[in-house]
């Protein structure tokens, strides 16, 4: 797998929603959450944010689809998320 170059680092490692409602977390990896940045955070396009990563625009179009599914799959089932420092090979 080509490197990542990931950037936008962040302090915090998992979300938990309000409810208390215990579930199986979401895990979303570092890859995806910098694509997110990128791309729908600062809106840069998938060209920008490709060079920015140092890898294709398919990878960045995975990584913001496979992102995307997670974020909401949190908000609409009420699941914890957690970030991962592992990106996903897969």
């Amino acid at each position: 797998m080509k490197p990542r170059m990931l950037r936008g680092a962040s302090n915090y490692s998992s979300f938990s929603p309000s409810g208390g409602v215990l579930s199986e977390a979401v895990t979303i990896g570092p890859d995806e959450v910098e694509a997110l940045r990128l791309v729908d955070y600062l809106g840069l396009n998938q060209e920008e944010a490709a060079q920015s990563m140092g890898v294709s625009r398919g990878t960045v179009w995975r990584c913001v689809d496979s992102g995307r599914r997670k974020l909401i799959t949190m908000v609409i089932e009420g699941r914890p998320l957690t970030v991962t420092n592992e990106i996903d090979s897969s």
